[in-house]
């Protein structure tokens, strides 16, 4: 895992209030950045390398959501969890963040966030984005009834790529003989969740 303290985190939320909690509840561990608005963001982004984005969804001028498509489409290097208090809904099915946060979060679950994505940062690219589909399903379980799911079919295809990308994760560490905690994880993961 990379090492904490050579770790850089970047806090993009409006409110400096959350801004600073936030700073307060992670300098002593990690390389901590601030940003009060999208712009301001980017610009950090574009200037020093950043691990890991904490990054609102609800801000005036550009928002978290124009942030993460940036992000996404200029191939920056980070991972990103959107923190934030704008419950999701099924288009966030579309969007590419690495983890979802809903607001306001405990400053272990925030350390635990980072954590988790610079260790997943480790694994294949196959494998990182096993793990954001299945962010992305978890928050949904989280925020929206079994009902409304259930006739969903947006949902019903993320359950589907989750399935197919796991099997063919499966299928590539099997005949590498690699990563067996990693397949592990992946049926442990599945077979306790399958429910939705």
């Amino acid at each position: 895992m990379t090492d904490s303290t050579t770790t850089s985190v970047l806090i993009v939320d409006d409110e400096e209030s959350v801004v600073q909690l936030f700073r307060q509840w992670l300098k002593d561990d990690y390389d901590v950045h601030t940003a009060l608005n999208g712009d301001e963001a980017l610009e950090i982004l574009e200037g020093d390398p950043i691990d890991v984005v904490l990054l609102d969804r609800r801000m005036p001028g550009l928002s978290g959501d124009e942030v993460l498509e940036t992000i996404n489409e200029e191939g920056m290097d980070c991972k990103v969890a959107m923190v934030t208090a704008v419950d999701p809904g099924l288009e966030v099915i579309e969007m590419g963040f690495d983890d979802y946060v809903v607001k306001p979060p405990s400053r272990e679950e925030l350390h635990q966030t980072i954590e988790n994505l610079l260790e997943r940062g480790e694994h294949s690219e196959r494998q990182q984005e096993y793990w954001s589909l299945l962010s992305k399903r978890e928050v949904l379980r989280d925020k929206m009834s079994e009902s409304e799911l259930e006739e969903s079919d947006e949902y019903a295809e993320l359950k589907t790529q989750i399935a197919e990308l796991r099997d063919e994760i499966e299928a590539t560490q099997e005949r590498m003989g690699e990563d067996v905690e990693f397949l592990t994880t992946l049926r442990h993961i599945e077979n306790g969740s399958e429910s939705t």
